[in-house]
């Protein structure tokens, strides 16, 4: 019997938590598999050592673990197979496929569009688009966001599109807010590349309130991107690809 394993990274923040929770009962719904867990790379439980086994108590003998992550990064490519080859020892009876990350995809895109406009305020010529996300060492995360970025900016040929980071590469958060600053843009649109609301979308927000005070621009955060049927979708696919095609990290020894 195939199960599906989500993986999720994991809050400190219990709102952050309970939203990916929420979040994967509808990605759950639309799913055929009896034997559907969630679980949590860190700071939350159940972790992936507990949804596995519960997995395997509930008759598995096949599963397929699904990273619940934007970008291709570290936790992706070595966290999380870390974890899931220690499970593969413990039960070799069971198959274990472990699919990609939601990547760049215009689906993507298509919900930043979406961000933006719901503000209800125009981006015009002069306005001047952050994408922010998260940050890690690993140049992938770098790659996959200025990617992201460039669909984005096509979408948007009047105005400038530029990515930055919350940790861990550059240009950072706060230095592309010194750039808005000394920009010419009089509208600066923010846009959190999260999933759900936490520590990061915290520290956006306290930053944003900084700024504004000297009142020289207008900055205008979106909202991050939470559930959106088109990321249940891209999570859908990325189980039907390692379902019926083979996978990203698959086959562990």
């Amino acid at each position: 019997m195939e199960a599906i394993l989500y993986i999720c990274h994991g809050s400190r923040v219990k709102e952050a938590s309970a939203q990916a929770i929420d979040f994967i009962h509808v990605c759950m719904e639309g799913q055929s598999n009896t034997i559907q867990e969630y679980c949590f790379l860190e700071l939350q439980s159940p972790t992936i050592e507990d949804a596995y086994d519960r997995c395997v108590q509930r008759g598995a003998t096949k599963i397929i673990a699904i990273p619940v992550l934007l970008l291709t990064a570290a936790h992706a490519k070595y966290d999380i197979p870390v974890i899931l080859c220690k499970m593969k020892k413990q039960y070799p009876e069971v198959e274990l496929k472990y699919g990609r990350p939601i990547g760049v995809s215009d689906k993507m895109v298509d919900i930043l569009v979406e961000r933006l406009k719901e503000t209800n305020e125009k981006v015009t010529e002069n306005s001047l688009v952050l994408l922010v996300g998260r940050g890690s060492s690993d140049p992938d995360v770098k790659r996959d966001l200025s990617q992201l970025a460039g669909i984005l900016k096509r979408r948007l040929p009047k105005s400038q599109v530029q990515d930055c980071y919350l940790t861990a590469a550059s240009p950072t958060f706060a230095e592309a807010l010194e750039m808005a600053e000394d920009s010419q843009s009089d509208q600066i649109f923010i846009i959190p590349y999260l999933l759900f609301t936490g520590i990061l979308m915290q520290s956006i927000q306290t930053a944003i309130k900084k700024i504004q005070k000297k009142g020289k621009q207008n900055f205008v955060l979106c909202r991050y991107l939470g559930y959106h049927p088109k990321i249940e979708k891209a999570l859908s696919e990325r189980i039907h690809e390692v379902s019926e095609e083979g996978a990203y990290v698959s086959n562990y020894s």
